[in-house]
């Protein structure tokens, strides 16, 4: 910009802004409303708000996730017992859904580290394409061939079939 500017081209606005009078004596109502509003909703649900907050802060308790009690098996239940049946068949399907995410989380870990070594897989992947095979062997020997109505009942009668026959072959070789 040049030195010698034109200070009527460019006016310098005023050092200091002078405050604006009220013209009328009348309050205005929107400040009415707003210290109203203060008064009468916000501050009790603040201080409620408050007053509840510093309660939590004495009792933290973290939300990680659901635990459920263990219920008893149901070769443990007795024989007429429809709740201790209910029971079984929820813990049943929530060990299921249990054992589903242990597969994935294994099958995960073996995409990723095939991702990472590339053609180097097969023998820096030993591990855990060991781990997956023994975990879908453990899921496949308990929940397969049950079926999407697959249920604890017809599991357990599976394992039990299982067992007779591993017992009928220890006793062949003998």
């Amino acid at each position: 910009m040049p030195e010698d500017q034109d200070w009527e081209a460019y006016k310098v606005p005023p050092t200091r802004t002078p405050v604006s009078e009220r013209t009328t004596s009348v309050p205005n109502p929107v400040n009415f409303f707003q210290t109203a509003f203060s008064y009468v909703l916000d501050a009790p649900v603040t201080f409620v708000r408050e007053w509840i907050e510093q309660r939590q802060a004495k009792n933290k308790f973290y939300y990680y996730h659901q635990k459920f009690r263990r219920v008893p098996d149901l070769s443990e239940c007795l024989e007429g017992d429809y709740l201790c049946y209910y029971e079984a068949e929820a813990q049943w399907r929530r060990d299921r859904m249990v054992d589903q995410e242990i597969v994935e989380i294994v099958r995960e870990r073996l995409a990723a580290c095939k991702q990472r070594e590339g053609p180097n897989q097969f023998q820096n992947c030993a591990k855990e394409m060991e781990l997956l095979a023994q975990v879908t062997k453990a899921y496949q020997d308990r929940y397969g061939d049950l079926g999407y109505h697959g249920n604890a009942r017809t599991c357990l009668m599976k394992q039990k079939h299982r067992m007779m026959e591993e017992r009928k072959a220890a006793q062949e070789k003998e």
